[in-house]
């Protein structure tokens, strides 16, 4: 990929090119009307020549009127394609950015979970939203642009020989000031950019983290602790923008005064010229003011349309950093979980978040089917992570895990997770009806088939409650409802789809003894007749568990039944018990 103050990256732009390929009639149409375009722009100061020359100076009308017929003419042409140009840069440049960023969320919807443990959210909302907007400018401001006025000098470079070499070495003797100042402003620009993106998406971060944690912060009283992060973060962010302005504030008012002073030795060189009787005439002098404009026009605009195409080529490194992130489940597998009949094996299976830091130690285990299994222990024991494993969102570093007497990496990703149900600790909801977020937009599962559910578990009461029920909108992350009430809908969402194998991290420190009661009722229900696995919090669902498993510092320390435990002298289980479930006896 491109590195910091390099000024083009020809493989990213080839590659970027490629996503074009969908569009190649609108593609060829575009070049071609940057040739016309330009061809049509050279005409201007021709037909304006030929008009002082053979009718104004003669002082021949009707002549006059023909060249005025044909400057209009010439305009209209070149509006024409002026138009149809920007229309159809900007439509392919939405266009490649559409399938870009469809491949990329595509992608990211296969990630496992590990990327996005160390990937900040703001970041990866930058390169799917803003870094791809920034792409299309390639095409609609950037490349085509670009193109147009290259053609543009070199038509203009040709005819300007070709009316007066002598006028043409005048104006030539200022390109190279022109030309090195636009090359050391590219530079600088390249540099600059990367700048800018690096600290747009720090602020992004930041932003996104904070309001989301606004309850947090404010809890904790950190709000001038964030204001004063947040002043220092956009301070640089600031920084970043304004060098940017200051290298055009430098560039740009270089390449007028050598445009301006090339005037200023054409019409000094042409009028005398002109004045002692020689070949150069009042038209060409005034063509040649107009062709040097043109000239030098296209080279500032050449450097400021070569920033957009830097910047969008620093925002497709960021993008294409992502697309080619190899991070992801590999779904080799090629069996159909079609009849999971909810038996679990953990055979020897090790795995860490961090190289060679383990957090689950070559443990063994099974779960028969029917069975209701409680893991217990101390927070870190790697409980939740083998829910995790379980369902594939990481892959084990050794061992074997087995569904059916068959490993879970021969079954297909998709199989094996739809006959798995997860209700996590944290609930997520989205913005968006109870309805949708229970059956996650499946459009083959209808309102009633939901409300039967609803009244089987017992939590069609509290829904019904709600106004427009089973479609009031829960906002960003269900935060119009409570916690109890976030995790009742992850119970229905989880039996709806009846899941052969049911998987529970249970939480209800902080939620209200009503709620509770009903947790415990939705427990029952959705955990009978299958097959589950439940991080318990709660003595009830110990009690009733079939089996426990007991772990700490990822390793299994003890395994049998509630009363089986509570038989052992000095047992790990024994003292967790009487320490903290046997105070919910007491309460």
């Amino acid at each position: 990929m491109a590195e910091s103050g390099k000024a083009f990256n020809l493989n990213l732009f080839k590659r970027l090119l490629g996503y074009a390929n969908n569009y190649k009639g609108t593609f060829l149409y575009v070049a071609l009307a940057a040739v016309l375009i330009s061809v049509l722009g050279v005409l201007r100061p021709l037909i304006m020549q030929k008009t002082i020359d053979d009718s104004i100076v003669p002082k021949d009308m009707e002549n006059l009127v023909f060249y005025i017929g044909l400057m209009v003419a010439v305009l209209i042409l070149e509006v024409i394609f002026m138009l149809t140009f920007i229309f159809f840069t900007n439509w392919l440049g939405q266009s490649v950015i559409r399938d870009i960023r469809v491949k990329l969320f595509k992608l990211m919807l296969g990630f496992n979970q590990k990327y996005y443990d160390t990937s900040a959210v703001g970041r990866l909302t930058t390169r799917a939203v803003n870094d791809i907007e920034t792409i299309s400018s390639i095409f609609s401001q950037g490349l085509f642009v670009i193109i147009s006025d290259l053609l543009k000098m070199g038509v203009i470079m040709g005819v300007m020989f070709y009316k007066s070499w002598q006028l043409t070495l005048i104006v030539f003797s200022i390109l190279p000031i022109i030309l090195y100042a636009t090359r050391v402003f590219q530079r600088a620009m390249k540099s600059a950019f990367e700048e800018v993106r690096a600290q747009v998406a720090n602020l992004n971060s930041f932003v996104q983290e904070r309001i989301t944690g606004m309850k947090i912060v404010q809890i904790f009283t950190r709000e001038k602790t964030e204001y004063r992060e947040f002043k220092e973060i956009n301070e640089k962010h600031k920084k970043a923008w304004v060098k940017t302005v200051w290298y055009n504030s430098i560039f740009f008012p270089i390449a007028e005064m050598a445009s301006s002073v090339s005037i200023g030795l054409v019409v000094w060189y042409g009028g005398l010229n002109a004045a002692e009787g020689g070949i150069i005439t009042l038209g060409v002098i005034v063509a040649f003011i107009e062709l040097s404009q043109m000239l030098f026009r296209p080279l500032r605009q050449i450097a400021d349309k070569f920033n957009t195409l830097q910047m969008g080529m620093v925002a497709a490194r960021r993008v294409f950093d992502v697309l080619d992130t190899n991070s992801r489940i590999e779904d080799t597998g090629t069996l159909l979980l079609d009849e999971a009949n909810g038996a679990i094996e953990f055979k020897k299976v090790r795995f860490s978040y961090i190289e060679n830091e383990e957090v689950i130690k070559g443990i063994s285990f099974t779960v028969k089917q029917g069975e209701t299994v409680a893991i217990v222990g101390a927070t870190g024991a790697g409980k939740s992570t083998i829910i995790n494993l379980l369902s594939r969102f990481y892959e084990i570093d050794s061992g074997e895990i087995f569904i059916n007497n068959i490993a879970i990496n021969d079954y297909t990703l998709k199989s094996l997770r739809s006959h798995i149900a997860v209700v996590l600790q944290d609930v997520f909801l989205f913005a968006d009806s109870i309805f949708n977020n229970i059956t996650l937009n499946n459009d083959t599962i209808s309102e009633e088939q939901v409300i039967k559910a609803a009244k089987e578990i017992g939590v069609h009461k509290f829904i019904n409650e709600l106004p427009n029920n089973y479609h009031y909108n829960v906002k960003e992350r269900g935060v119009m409802l409570s916690s109890g009430q976030r995790q009742l809908l992850a119970f229905l969402r989880a039996y709806l789809s009846s899941p052969s194998i049911l998987v529970l991290d249970e939480a209800t420190s902080s939620v209200d003894s009503y709620s509770e009661e009903m947790i415990q009722i939705a427990t029952d229900k959705i955990t009978k007749g299958r097959t589950s696995i439940i991080i318990a919090h709660r003595l009830a669902t110990i009690k009733k568990a079939d089996k426990i498993i007991v772990m700490e510092a990822g390793k299994i320390v003890e395994i049998g039944s509630h009363y089986d435990l509570i038989q052992k002298e000095k047992g790990y289980y024994k003292n967790l018990y009487e320490v903290q479930f046997l105070k919910e006896q007491t309460v």
